[in-house]
């Protein structure tokens, strides 16, 4: 075999191997939790909407049996949160290797699939096709502002 052959078996099998990486979606709900703040919004035409500034993160907390709950809070600028009682909960479900959360209100339900999930990154589309992506909620320090 020339050496061009085996660079091309060689490259062959590293595509056939990558290609049956699949991200540990498990691992994501070890990231989940916490407070987010919305970076940017791609809509399903592809437009995307950045977010410079929002006066508003989500929290999500989740429990043990993979029920949890989302709710917006709005931090103030000494380190604490306004927040209504208003929260929407949610049960997790891993399905063909996705990570899954299921809503459920009196007035609808819905699901959302979470694509990426990391300390500092999480990205989640809807069933509309809207790609919601969050980083990691860090206050404003005052104190840094000099």
């Amino acid at each position: 075999m020339k050496y061009s052959n085996y660079k091309f078996a060689l490259t062959l099998l590293t595509f056939l191997l990558l290609l049956d990486c699949k991200p540990d979606t498990t691992d994501y709900l070890n990231h989940l939790e916490g407070y987010w703040e919305i970076e940017s919004v791609i809509l399903n035409n592809g437009e995307q909407i950045d977010y410079r500034f929002s006066n508003t993160i989500d929290f999500i907390s989740i429990n043990d049996s993979l029920n949890g709950i989302r709710k917006k809070l709005k931090p103030n600028f000494s380190g604490t949160f306004e927040t209504s009682k208003n929260s929407e909960s949610f049960t997790i479900k891993f399905e063909n290797d996705s990570l899954n959360m299921y809503y459920e209100t009196p007035f609808d339900n819905w699901k959302e699939t979470v694509l990426k999930a990391t300390e500092t990154q999480l990205t989640i589309i809807n069933a509309n096709n809207v790609i919601y992506n969050y980083k990691r909620y860090e206050p404003i320090n005052l104190n840094n502002l000099n």
